[in-house]
């Protein structure tokens, strides 16, 4: 069987600790390849080549960085579709989806490329009698990221295209259940002429992470993943003296008030409820109906269900795929029986439609009514094309509902009214707030990331935040006597 390796020092080196993992194809159920696991000492390696490459990767010159970027892009762009078969044959997102991972992940290296513009410091001239002042911001050195399985092209883009871009060097711990576009990233990156030992894979499962967390010469660490881990990463990593950026779990609301366009609403409820099977952090997994508009709305998001068409990512007509394994898909199912048990009601099971017959881990999509804060449907983070509906009588009483939630990274509002919504994004607690949008994932050159216990650590992932994580401040005072030499060159200045 096929298996996938570690990328260290610019190129592939097989695992040597006996361990792996076996790695799925989602549509079909049949293991594809094997992953190796790493030993704390063969992220040593990853960490001794990431250390070599520090001190020649910083001195690089911001513009021959953002010429590699701006390669690292066209390369991406030219080999998007392969990329996106990947993550489709591993994850099991449709590849249409798989294709909308990998151009957000793209606008990510696009806001890279304007690091020159982007590591711009302050200046004040004559602060005392022959005396300037000035910041600047420098890398950290050794960086480490730790991605999530539910966008195994995107997240890592998030990460290291700040990083590298700011002069420091990168080792990335990809999800063990779908890590073929951790390799296929790293071969690009090599092509478009990011130097050996600046971008490193290493494979595993928690002791690979334990050993990124505890190693002294990792200076800092992003996340993204479930709240309870999100926690210790945060925990961890701190203790060790690190920098940590951790994103965890979500329970986004679309609250629907009575004014809204409903035929729009239910349109973006199942859209961002069932996209990728519901295996975003930022899915709708809850819609607030408010006032009497409750029927009527789920009506509509039901007409909707069985138009919905569900099959493996290599099936033309596919909006929707599978889980990523057996054992989500039936944990996932599990709600809609706790649902029915606890009182709310089941409008449409999943488990009744013809693709959770076949082979792969398929669940059709599901509609919940009725449910209450008590319920576990509510409580916990399904993951999964599990949409619930909940019911409020006044405006004052959903904003009371998503910001007593213990998550808080993104909420959308559904309506009419210019000042409804302006009085919501002031008063709502979450992160990232949609007004008409119902996944409002902020553009590249804004940052992501929520509040509550969605969110550990005090940066957001990407955009000028992520520039501000990857980096450190410095501010330098000067004075030089007068006057200075110089020489004559008439040559053209060069950056390079």
């Amino acid at each position: 069987m096929e298996r996938i390796s570690h990328w260290i020092g610019g190129k592939s080196v097989a695992g040597e600790s006996g361990r792996t993992g076996p790695v799925f194809n989602p549509a079909t159920g049949e293991q594809t390849h094997e992953v190796d696991f790493a030993t704390a000492q063969e992220l040593d390696a990853a960490v001794a080549a990431a250390r070599e490459a520090f001190p020649p990767w910083r001195a690089t010159s911001l513009s021959k960085r953002a010429d590699i970027l701006f390669r690292l892009r066209e390369l991406l762009d030219q080999r998007k579709p392969e990329l996106a078969r990947i993550v489709s044959s591993q994850h099991g997102k449709v590849v249409s989806d798989a294709m909308g991972e990998v151009q957000r992940g793209v606008e990510n290296i696009e806001f890279a490329t304007s690091i020159p513009n982007l590591l711009k410091g302050g200046f004040s001239e004559q602060v005392s009698t022959g005396v300037d002042v000035f910041s600047i911001r420098q890398p950290l050195g050794v960086v480490a990221g730790i991605t999530p399985f539910n966008f195994p092209a995107m997240v890592p883009m998030w990460m290291f295209a700040n990083a590298i871009a700011c002069g420091n060097t990168f080792i990335l711990k990809p999800s063990e259940k779908d890590p073929g576009a951790s390799l296929f990233l790293g071969e690009l990156l090599q092509d478009a002429g990011v130097p050996d030992g600046v971008f490193n894979v290493v494979q595993g499962d928690k002791v690979a992470v334990d050993a990124i967390l505890e190693h002294p010469d990792i200076k800092a660490i992003s996340f993204v993943g479930s709240t309870p881990i999100a926690r210790y990463i945060n925990t961890t990593g701190t203790a060790n003296g690190k920098r940590v950026q951790a994103l965890g779990g979500a329970k986004n609301h679309m609250i629907v008030l009575p004014d809204a366009d409903l035929d729009m609403a239910a349109d973006a409820a199942v859209s961002a409820g069932f996209g990728s099977a519901g295996e975003r952090c930022m899915a709708v997994s809850v819609v607030v109906a408010v006032g009497s508009i409750g029927d009527a709305l789920v009506d509509k998001i039901g007409e909707r269900l069985p138009k919905v068409v569900v099959g493996g990512g290599d099936e033309p007509e596919a909006e929707m795929g599978p889980l990523v394994t057996r054992e989500h898909r039936d944990k996932v199912a599990g709600y809609l029986d706790s649902s029915k048990a606890q009182g709310a009601t089941v409008v449409r099971d999943g488990r009744e439609d013809d693709v959770y017959q076949r082979e792969g881990f398929f669940l059709g999509v599901s509609l919940i009514d009725n449910v209450t804060v008590a319920m576990d449907a509510y409580k916990d983070e399904i993951f999964g094309p599990v949409l619930s509906v909940v019911r409020v009588d006044t405006y004052d009483d959903a904003v009371r509902l998503v910001s007593e939630n213990p998550y808080g990274n993104g909420v959308a509002l559904f309506t009419r009214d210019g000042g409804a919504a302006r009085r919501f994004q002031f008063d709502v607690e979450a992160g990232m707030v949609g007004i008409n949008v119902p996944i409002p994932v902020p553009v590249a050159y804004y940052s992501f990331g929520g509040w509550k216990a969605s969110l550990f650590g005090d940066n957001h992932m990407y955009g000028p935040e992520g520039i501000t994580f990857y980096t450190r401040g410095k501010v330098v005072t000067e004075r030089w006597p007068d006057p200075s030499t110089s020489t004559v060159d008439l040559g053209f200045p060069r950056t390079r």
